[in-house]
């Protein structure tokens, strides 16, 4: 038992620096001049880390072609929806939102298809998280944009369910890494075709003053959700989709610091809220 309870702490831990980097790509997006081509140049910062693995693996198994093309889909339809809650919304009002509805989602869609009930307390944690995150976006520092919050609502629809058919596809793969590696590899080609047909006209001022930091988040945002698709296949789904949702911690904090944005009382409490429901989960 022991062993066990060490070993999940240290999944978590490592869940937990997933967040963060999670945390800081968003921010470079938000601080961007155009979040759809910081976005794009992430996704392709993580399609060439991911590129590196492609002479080591094998294609998916058949097995996991409908979780991998379901996938390509929710992700490109929830980076679009990023982009534009970007645009309209701050970082600490837009990422709790859409973070804060994902562990809801994961969590029902693993009780109800993938055999892993809730437990009353585990309940009680996904119930508390989700609702403290969510209130970090609710203040009266804030200056509401309707378009904003409906497009983090639709963002944290898509995480979820992206969440959960991630989590199934690497379930069903035979070796891990295949569906992983080939996953990230794959996500930059919908992404580019959509920004190809919406700013082709940007892309090269863009590429002068935002190439650094874009790849930058891109190497992030692979090694922190090659975490959480690893984590997934250790230990149970709605617990480290919870854990990682963490992360709108570290995005409050640092949209303050780089950013400008109130941190009062409010939020305080919530942060507080989210960590204690984050050890009933562990319960």
């Amino acid at each position: 038992m022991p062993d066990a309870v060490t070993s999940d702490y240290s999944i978590l831990s490592l869940v937990l620096l997933s967040a963060i980097l999670h945390a800081s790509w968003n921010a470079l997006a938000k601080r961007s001049v155009d979040p759809l081509l910081a976005i794009w140049l992430v996704v392709i910062g993580c399609a060439l880390v991911a590129s590196l693995a492609l002479p080591f693996v094998s294609f998916p198994s058949r097995e996991t072609w409908p979780y991998l093309a379901a996938s390509l889909v929710l992700h490109l339809t929830y980076q679009l929806f990023l982009a534009y809650a970007y645009s309209k919304g701050d970082l600490s009002q837009v990422y709790p939102i859409a973070r804060g509805i994902a562990p809801c989602i994961v969590a029902v869609m693993a009780a109800l298809f993938a055999g892993e009930p809730l437990t009353p307390i585990r309940t009680a944690g996904v119930s508390l998280a989700t609702l403290s995150i969510a209130s970090l976006a609710l203040g009266p520092s804030f200056h509401a944009d309707g378009k904003a919050i409906g497009a983090a609502i639709v963002t944290g629809l898509l995480i979820g369910t992206y969440t959960y058919v991630d989590g199934q596809g690497v379930r069903h793969a035979e070796v891990i890494g295949d569906f992983i590696a080939w996953s990230l590899f794959l996500d930059a080609v919908p992404m580019t075709i959509a920004v190809l047909a919406l700013r082709r006209k940007s892309i090269p001022a863009y590429l002068r003053t935002g190439l650094a930091y874009g790849l930058g988040g891109g190497v992030m945002a692979c090694f922190g959700y090659s975490i959480v698709l690893w984590a997934m296949t250790e230990t149970n789904m709605a617990m480290v989709s919870s854990v990682r949702e963490t992360s709108v911690i570290f995005a409050v904090l640092i949209g303050t610091w780089l950013l400008g944005e109130p941190f009062g009382a409010r939020r305080t409490l919530a942060s507080v809220g989210v960590a204690a429901g984050i050890v009933l989960l562990t319960r």
